[in-house]
Order: C-alpha cells, then structure tokens, then sequence
C-alpha cells in the first residue's frame, strides 16, 4: 500500500489531497496544527480510520514536527506533500510592508518545508517512490511576475523553490527526489472565490502529474497541468 505524508492537510489543497489518496486507498498521514479541531479531517478520520493517521504537527515549531516523526519512526513514505502554507496580510507593496508577518510567511513557508523534509527523510529514504513534492506558486516564478505586490507571500515561495532545488541535489545520490509545483489558481480561503480551478479539479491533476515523477524530474518546477514552469 502506497503511503502519503501531507502537512496542511486539514483545509483547502490539503483536504483536498487527504480525500482523493484516501478514495485512492493510500496510507495517508494527515499532519496540521491542531487536529482536535480540524472538524472535516476528523470526519474522514471516523470514515476511513483503516487508511488515516492524525498527526499534530507546526511546521514552523521544531518540537513538534520531532514528535511526529518519532510516532511514524520505521515506516515508510512513498510521497512527502508538503502543503502547509499561509498568504500574510493583504496589501504587501513596496512602501507598505509588514516586517514581522514577512518573517512568520518565510517561517512558515521556505523553512517549515524543509524542516519537515528533513525530519522525515529516513521515512521517505525506505519507501518505494522516494519522493519529496513541495506545493509552490506562480507567484513565485521571477519570470512570470507581471502584477507585483504581495511581497512577502512571493519571495517566500521563490526561496522555497531555491530550496527544494537544493534538497534534490542534495539527495539525489539517495535515489530521493525532490519536485515544486504550482497548483493553479484554486478557490480555497488562500485562492479567493473568483479563482478558475476547483480544489477537486486541482489536486486530481496535480495527483496525475505526481504519478510521473521521479530522479528524471527532481530539481525541476511543474504547473499543475504537466508543463514546466518558468523559474
């Protein structure tokens, strides 16, 4: 049985992704911030508690990601998804931005990613895939960068993409690969209600195109449609 470690995964892509590889009969290890009120992750949990464990976990605290790991300790995770992620304030332009939620937007996600890839990285070393898939953005290409604004959110993405690069030339002689997406413009709390794609509609593609993905792609940043990504 594939098994599929997801952090975020109590709302939005994140739910989305725990309900299709559950539909798809994966091990899924839900991990968020606090799964006594993650209502719907809870719900899937009383349905499925055969293929789903809950794991409370804070991408941007240490202590907490380590207690994950040491309870999934010797079992294997054939996909890493890191999905937790948040967008900062609104209104981030040169001239308007807030120091301090740009540090807590980097917090959250260019290390938390990293820190979770590491902590669970002999899990992953043991399974048959050995990959490593991090959510990104479009936001985060320089070269697709047209409209400006939401400084913090952007620069957090194009350093976390910088990142995964680095984890999968890091690891490849592990055989681990390492891959971002941009998951399209989705309508989630983060993507707005005027966004063109449907979680379901989103995370059904992206989970076709992480099927193809291996040492051959790692490094590499993908749309959610299969195509390369401008960095």
């Amino acid at each position: 049985m594939p098994s599929v470690l997801i952090t975020g995964a109590n709302r939005g892509l994140g739910l989305e992704f725990t309900t299709q590889y559950l539909s798809a009969n994966w091990q899924v290890y839900a991990a968020c911030r606090h799964p006594e009120s993650a209502e719907a992750l809870q719900a899937l949990a009383r349905a499925r508690k055969d293929r789903i464990e809950i794991l409370a976990l804070d991408v941007t605290r240490a202590p907490t990601i380590a207690q994950a790991a040491a309870a999934l300790q010797g079992r294997t995770i054939d996909v890493l998804l890191n999905g937790a992620g948040i967008i900062g304030k609104p209104g981030q332009r040169t001239g308007s931005v807030d120091y301090t939620n740009w540090a807590q937007v980097l917090d959250v996600n260019t290390m938390g990613p990293l820190r979770v890839t590491e902590a669970f990285l002999e899990n992953v070393a043991r399974s048959d895939r050995k990959l490593v898939v991090t959510i990104t953005s479009g936001l985060g290409s320089l070269a697709d960068n047209t409209s400006a604004g939401a400084i913090p959110y952007r620069s957090s993405k194009v350093a976390v993409n910088m990142v995964m690069r680095s984890v999968a030339i890091d690891l490849a002689e592990r055989g681990i690969a390492s891959v971002v997406v941009n998951p399209g413009w989705v309508r989630t709390d983060m993507g707005g209600a005027n966004a063109t794609l449907t979680p379901a509609e989103s995370v059904s593609a992206l989970r076709k195109l992480i099927e193809t993905l291996g040492m051959q792609q790692s490094g590499k940043f993908f749309n959610y449609d299969g195509r390369e990504y401008p960095w």
